[in-house]
């Protein structure tokens, strides 16, 4: 299988859609999926002023079940430098895709079903907003094969479900439910399997149709908040919002609301 069959993009009407694909793996993280998500990345970001939404997903009914198990057997049978040396080539480039997909200046959408487990959760916490079918199961899983989490779950998780709750998801690596994972702040909304794909591409399209200036700089203050003073954010949010004020969006928007109608935003 090559990076581009691992991984397919698709850009439509301003949204580009990532599909995770290796569903007889159960979307299982490979270095071709890592390759094709990366060259994905890529042209998302050289288009990045036209698309205004990017849908996650993966293929076969399931998101992602992790890294591959198979392939870590596999390394078992090395040394233990060789082992250290791929492991830590692969991670870094994992790390690379979790950086550039928070970096990305429109909102990412992960649509969840089936399986979320290991480096998709960390995936999935990686994303601005998340949609999950009712059946969706949930494992941080790592603590199974013996070893502790990457792709940024420690930092993501203390942040969305507190130190507690991220102790016992980490910790136990139990699955859990939509509902739950709903309950503690890691998904926006629970939805029917037969209603997830219009729930996803309502939000996607909600975010494409909006002020896309104003809504990079909102991504960029959230993301930055939780390692910010008071001061500091405060003097940001005050930057942002004089930056937006000369917009043709905040012209748009203001002038609509006075005239009471709903604003026809551009793609500025």
């Amino acid at each position: 299988m090559t990076s581009t069959d691992a991984v397919l993009l698709n850009i439509t009407d301003d949204i580009a859609t990532i599909t995770l694909n290796r569903p007889d793996r159960m979307n299982a993280l490979d270095h071709a999926m890592i390759a094709g998500f990366s060259d994905a990345l890529d042209k998302i970001e050289a288009q990045s002023s036209q698309i205004g939404a990017v849908i996650l997903e993966g293929s076969g009914g399931t998101f992602m079940a992790g890294g591959d198990v198979k392939f870590f057997y596999q390394m078992t049978q090395s040394s233990a430098e060789e082992t250290r040396s791929v492991i830590d080539a692969m991670i870094s480039r994992v790390h690379d895709i979790v950086i550039r997909l928070t970096a990305l200046p429109c909102p990412v959408i992960a649509k969840l079903e089936g399986a979320v487990a290991g480096f998709g959760v960390s995936l999935m916490n990686a994303c601005d907003l998340a949609i999950a079918a009712e059946e969706t199961v949930f494992t941080l899983a790592y603590i199974h094969i013996g070893t502790s989490p990457d792709g940024g779950s420690t930092h993501s998780l203390t942040r969305l479900v507190g130190m507690k709750k991220a102790k016992e998801i980490a910790l136990f690596g139990d699955r859990f439910g939509a509902d739950e994972a709903h309950d503690c702040g890691l998904i926006n909304k629970v939805v029917p399997a037969d209603q997830l794909a219009s729930a996803t591409a309502n939000y996607a399209a909600r975010l494409a149709s909006g002020p896309r200036g104003a809504i990079a700089r909102t991504k960029a203050l959230l993301n930055a908040a939780p390692q910010a003073t008071l001061t500091e954010q405060l003097t940001a949010e005050a930057k942002s919002f004089a930056e937006c004020a000369v917009s043709a969006d905040f012209r748009e928007g203001v002038t609509a609301f006075v005239e009471k109608r709903n604003p026809r935003f551009g793609k500025s």
